[in-house]
């Protein structure tokens, strides 16, 4: 998320930074992720080592590798017992921001222009702040922050 919201452009991510790639990769390795269409399609392809549940209104959309649901419930019911990761969209954040106790967020120090925009989830209060990384700019990656916030 960058520091005026943005996090998408053109159905992908507004910035390249092989360090956020790593992190999400380490965090999300072993889970059921949870997304909307929009970003499973924007993936390269299946991502090893977790399961791809997608919500979707559209009750005909189907691909490889995918574990379809409608609903929220049934997103979590199909994740059964595994660690859930919600990846996106934004709307996807929105729906499940209530269910989640804990977001890895990582905060890119800059404006960005994007068409897709995550508001900041510290500015409702019920959040804190228990671990901050700072990385530096370096070359064409721009400064970042990894945040883990907690329900408070």
């Amino acid at each position: 998320r960058a520091i005026n919201g943005v996090i998408g452009k053109d159905n992908g991510l507004p910035w390249h930074i092989p360090g956020d790639l790593r992190r999400f990769k380490q965090l999300t390795m072993g889970s059921a992720m949870i997304m909307g269409r929009r970003t499973f399609d924007s993936l390269p392809g299946v991502l090893p080592g977790r399961r791809h549940i997608v919500l979707t209104r559209d009750r005909g959309w189907s691909a490889n590798g995918a574990e379809i649901a409608h609903s929220i419930d049934e997103a979590l019911a199909l994740a059964g017992d595994d660690p859930v990761s919600v990846i996106g969209g934004a709307e996807i954040f929105d729906l499940f921001l209530r269910h989640a106790d804990r977001l890895e967020l990582t905060e890119v120090l800059r404006d960005v222009v994007g068409d897709t925009v995550m508001p900041d989830p510290r500015s409702a209060g019920d959040w804190r702040e228990v671990d901050r990384e700072d990385h530096q700019a370096e070359g064409e990656v721009p400064a970042f922050r990894f945040i883990t916030l907690e329900r408070a």
